[in-house]
């Protein structure tokens, strides 16, 4: 085990003993453990989306920000949010040009129960070739407008897999996809469905920059988890307190509002984000990343599972990507002096990188890594009902957000901005 340093050493870094009681007096042990054991207690029953649970978390959350004196990210209400779909496919059935179209090549995106579409609807036709449904349909889903399109029918593979999609975002267009060589002259289609509207809420928090008001630096993990187990276990407990995934993140997140709330003394401006959804497909973290210009961005601090010890012990933590950008060497730097260290994630072959909240932004070129500690080839209790606040070291996890607040002073003041991440390498 690594001998234990308290974070007070980074006076060697800032230079006042000052500053360094005022960050122990504002990130506190006894703080972090309150906002901690709150997020996960039994009363907030695992944090499933479309829960109480979690509108009740969601109200927490919500509550520390104003306290902390963020600004709402709508003019009332610090929630951000936003439709999915659930839909069940019913039928379809139509022709091209005289001839019976199969019902398994017959594809519609919509918000509605109904689409029928003839030539006569004047739906914009385009032709996607091979390999390029996702992103044409990504593109298109996000638009305004009515669209058919004739799909290569080398795709028939991705083709069924946006078929076999049961929850999506709300679609802003009407589509309807062929699987087809045929130009088509006539047609004459009908999809059917039976849709859901589920309502979501990301939490959003802001503080404003002075100087540089439209450059962002973004604070976040998600708050949703697991919910419910169907079954007890053995000491009869089945709820999925989620203390470590990700309650310790989302812990961090609202301390470190606190702490750059009270220091004042921000150029950029500070995003403070609490996702939902990121156990069901991290949706929350993907409607939020859409309301950003990502050139805008300057860097993204995603925070994921710091209440257990790294396999470096105490004082550590990983940044997933670590080569994508120079924005660990940045962190590291404001570091320098202190009892602790940033590492490359230990854990290449499982892709971190592009499995949490930061990918998002991350494919758009935007420095967005995760910070964490998490053992994923050995975390105990990872997904498990065991999952509670009497597993985590509160001490430790005390540390690290400490740790994430001084190494990210230069980004926050506008001094250091990470090197981007070069989009044409991710997969």
């Amino acid at each position: 085990m690594m001998k234990k340093y308290a974070l007070v050493l980074t006076v060697l870094t800032i230079g006042t003993t000052s500053f360094a009681q005022k960050i122990d007096q504002v990130i506190s042990e006894a703080e972090v453990a309150r906002v901690e054991r709150t997020l996960s207690a039994d009363d907030m029953q695992g944090r499933a989306p479309f829960t109480p649970g979690i509108d009740k978390a969601a109200a927490f959350i919500a509550e520390e920000f104003k306290k902390a004196g963020l600004k709402p990210v709508n003019k009332k209400s610090y929630l951000q949010s936003f439709d999915m779909l659930r839909t069940k496919f019913l039928a379809a059935k139509g022709t091209l040009n005289g001839k019976q179209v199969a019902e398994q090549d017959i594809l519609g995106v919509t918000n509605k129960t109904v689409l029928k579409v003839t030539e006569a609807s004047k739906y914009t036709t385009i032709r996607v070739p091979k390999d390029s449904l996702y992103p044409v349909y990504m593109r298109l889903t996000q638009s305004k407008g009515d669209f058919l399109l004739l799909v290569d029918t080398g795709s028939r593979r991705l083709f069924n897999g946006l078929k076999r999609r049961s929850t999506s975002f709300a679609p802003t267009s009407n589509i309807i996809a062929l699987l087809t060589m045929e130009e088509p002259a006539t047609y004459d289609i009908e999809f059917t469905q039976e849709v859901t509207v589920m309502p979501l809420n990301n939490v959003v928090g802001i503080l404003p920059g002075k100087s540089k008001k439209n450059e962002y630096v973004i604070f976040s993990g998600h708050y949703d988890h697991l919910g419910i187990a169907k079954k007890a276990n053995a000491a009869g407990d089945s709820i999925y307190n989620g203390a470590n995934d990700d309650a310790a993140g989302t812990t961090a997140v609202i301390m470190l509002a606190h702490y750059f709330a009270q220091q004042k003394d921000n150029e950029r401006t500070i995003v403070f984000a609490a996702f939902t959804a990121e156990e069901s497909g991290g949706f929350g973290a993907q409607y939020f990343s859409r309301q950003f210009e990502p050139a805008q961005v300057m860097a993204m601090f995603n925070i994921e599972m710091i209440g257990t010890d790294s396999k470096w012990g105490d004082n550590s933590a990983y940044i997933t990507g670590y080569d994508k950008t120079d924005m660990g060497k940045i962190l590291e730097k404001n570091l320098e002096g202190t009892a602790f260290k940033f590492y490359p994630d230990p854990y290449p072959d499982q892709q971190l990188f592009y499995r949490s909240d930061n990918a998002t932004l991350a494919r758009l070129g935007v420095p967005a890594h995760t910070i964490s500690t998490s053992k994923m080839d050995s975390e105990k209790f990872y997904h498990t009902l065991d999952d509670e606040f009497e597993t985590l070291n509160m001490r430790n996890m005390t540390e690290i957000i400490k740790a994430i607040a001084l190494s990210s002073t230069s980004i926050v003041a506008g001094k250091d901005t990470p090197s981007r991440v070069d989009t044409s390498s991710l997969r």
